[in-house]
């Protein structure tokens, strides 16, 4: 599985945002959220959907929605423009979806190296470069390995959906996790779960807000009215 950097950000920037390390192998991913919504929103996140990640990029819910790894042979190789081992996702995608990205560079927080710095084992100098997964093979009857060299297409069952690992992971709520995972890119085009991602955000955005603030970080969402 390719490394999901996954910043340590209730240890080491104090926000009580906790996403569980994948790295090498199988793992879940766990979201801390705030137990209730502030008793009244002030922030609207719509502007953290609208903004480019980049001058003249694409915005960053033509990104996120939908889950996919994009490729443009005419950009530079690296996440968001495909997904190199090493490429600090998770990190890159919270710095679209909290910060304001007018001051901020998307790298902002995987340059204060939040999260590990490196796979947990070391990746393979050959195809397919990854490391062994942790742990063995699904019990008789819980499921198979899928062969891509010489399993037929038909075999093959989806079982998450990770081409952007934070909006996954701390955007879509438990109770939508296992229905998003069964769901597929064109359910994504529907716009089925821009609600549910942009009510998590303005969630997640008005309970961290002052936790930015402190850290001297500006964050993209803004004052409602």
């Amino acid at each position: 599985m390719i490394r999901r950097q996954s910043p340590a950000i209730a240890a080491a920037l104090g926000l009580p945002l906790l996403l569980c390390a994948c790295s090498g192998g199988s793992g879940a991913d766990v979201v801390d959220r705030p137990s209730t919504a502030p008793a009244s929103a002030s922030l609207n996140v719509q502007n953290c959907i609208d903004q480019p990640v980049r001058p003249g990029g694409p915005s960053v819910g033509n990104l996120v929605v939908p889950d996919t790894i994009k490729v443009d042979l005419t950009q530079p190789a690296g996440f968001p423009n495909g997904r190199r081992l090493t490429d600090s996702v998770i990190d890159t995608e919270l710095a679209w979806i909290f910060l304001d990205l007018t001051r901020h560079d998307a790298n902002t927080l995987a340059q204060r190296q939040l999260g590990p710095q490196a796979n947990d084992v070391a990746f393979r100098s050959d195809f397919p470069y990854l490391a062994a997964p942790h742990g063995g093979a699904p019990a008789a009857g819980a499921g198979s390995n899928f062969n891509f060299r010489t399993d037929p297409a038909s075999a093959y069952v989806q079982v998450d959906r990770m081409g952007m690992p934070a909006i996954a992971t701390a955007l879509i709520s438990s109770s939508a996790k296992n229905a998003y995972n069964d769901d597929s890119p064109a359910i994504d085009g529907t716009v089925k779960y821009v609600n549910e991602i942009t009510s998590t955000l303005a969630v997640l955005a008005n309970a961290l807000q002052d936790d930015f603030q402190r850290l001297g970080l500006s964050i993209c969402a803004r004052p409602v009215g």
